[in-house]
């Protein structure tokens, strides 16, 4: 057993529906107690102190603890090319991201990646991510083991990709599905490992491969589908032409059910209201990636239309390598400015919610991550919210006492930080 003591920030409840301060609990000087990787005891250090006198106290004093950051859509074999000039979406894939891919049939390489990439994000305080791999199975199996050697939730799958794309990284569909049908077996549920049906976007896949895409999740309901949906105008008509009985891009992967609840569509931007309605009654979730969005010319995902309006589950992601980093506090900061650009403000305890509970809701793991609960896993960061010259003397006064302080403090630490503001992150209790 072991204590932290700081200030903790963490929810309740979603601050898109409930008032800010019914949805925020915050503790400017709080103790969490950790038993074998989970939360045995939370809250005030003054009521709990007594209580666990002889536990060791590791103090945190000045900083400020969240749950571990949660990012719902990244491509892990896309790290090495982050930052790639001049396209947009299509042109984008086949210039840098499918040559770029194909590497990974080699899973030494693939490994050195994955390894890389798992650091990268424990660096920028995400403890948990749903991750996009390539067609070559060895490239899963080696992020579900590097992961695990981290002890990490990771939520990942094979690529499915049987048409438009190079020769290298097309895969025969039963082929896919068999292997596909292994890896569920082997990764879903071990440890923390959970497994992802995972077709690359409409576009790459077949009639044949989605039917098949959509019979493994028939056969296994609790396992995740994660795909793209509607990023890009081009992609769009595209998917219009391949599929022409489907009404609509979404309508795509509903006559495979592939839409439902521990579904995860990336993107979403140019939806209408009937996609945006379905969505919502089927309880699947969209990946929110401004950074990439902003970054590719893709557009501007209306975040109020999708919360707000028709209560659909939301995670913010970083979607490395269109996304532009790693760090949910830059991917938060180009978020609020997706929003101001459609004449809304994204506060500061939205854009952190979205990154902790709201994601961990959007992934059905509210059960296991996204607040310090009792029984939840011990993932949490560390924010320093003085870690630069210029937030120290943007965020001068110490801890906030208030919510009114500690909301200006954390919009600053979105706008401002990037991975030199986290301090520390842990794993089921453990710093990495």
């Amino acid at each position: 057993m072991k204590a932290i003591r700081a200030a903790f920030l963490d929810f309740v409840g979603d601050p898109f529906f409930v008032p800010e301060s019914e949805s925020v609990r915050y503790i400017p000087d709080g103790l969490l107690v950790i038993d074998q990787g989970k939360v045995k005891d939370f809250g005030t250090f003054e009521t709990l102190q007594e209580k666990y006198a002889g536990v060791a106290i590791a103090s945190h004093e000045g900083k400020l603890i969240l749950p571990g950051f949660i990012d719902i859509h990244v491509h892990y074999p896309q790290a090495e090319m982050i930052a790639a000039y001049g396209e947009q979406l299509l042109a984008w894939l086949n210039k840098y991201t499918f040559p770029t891919e194909k590497k990974f049939h080699d899973k030494d390489y693939a490994r050195q990646i994955a390894s890389f990439f798992l650091d990268e994000l424990l660096r920028n305080g995400t403890t948990t991510a749903v991750v996009l791999t390539t067609i070559f199975p060895s490239s899963v199996d080696a992020l579900f083991e590097e992961a695990q050697r981290r002890n990490m939730r990771i939520v990942a799958g094979q690529m499915l990709m049987t048409r438009n794309a190079p020769d290298f990284l097309i895969n025969d569909a039963q082929t896919a599905y068999t292997q596909t049908r292994e890896q569920i077996q082997k990764w879903h549920g071990n440890g923390r490992s959970l497994y992802a049906i995972t077709p690359r976007f409409a576009i790459t896949s077949t009639d044949e491969e989605l039917t098949l895409a959509g019979k493994l999740k028939a056969e296994f309901p609790d396992v995740y589908v994660h795909t793209h949906l509607s990023e890009n105008p081009q992609e769009i008509e595209f998917t219009a032409k391949l599929f022409p009985n489907s009404t609509d891009y979404l309508n795509v992967y509903e006559q495979f059910g592939l839409v439902g609840d521990r579904s995860i569509f990336a993107h979403c931007i140019h939806l209408d209201e009937s996609a945006f309605e379905r969505l919502s009654k089927a309880g699947a979730a969209i990946a929110f990636c401004p950074t990439s969005n902003l970054f590719l010319g893709s557009g501007l995902f209306k975040l109020g239309k999708a919360k707000s309006d028709y209560g659909i589950k939301v995670g913010l992601a970083t979607d490395v390598g269109a996304g532009t980093s790693f760090s949910m506090l830059q991917t938060m900061s180009d978020g609020y400015k997706v929003a101001q650009l459609q004449a809304e403000s994204l506060s500061p305890f939205k854009a952190f919610y979205l990154a902790t509970l709201g994601a961990a809701q959007a992934i059905y793991l509210e059960d296991k991550l996204g607040s310090f609960d009792i029984g939840k896993e011990a993932d949490f960061v560390v924010l320093d919210m003085q870690a630069t010259p210029l937030m120290a003397l943007r965020n001068r006064g110490g801890i906030p006492q208030d919510l009114e302080t500690l909301a200006e403090q954390i919009f600053a630490t979105m706008i401002l930080g990037d991975d030199r503001a986290i301090a520390a992150t842990y794993i089921a209790g453990e710093c990495m």
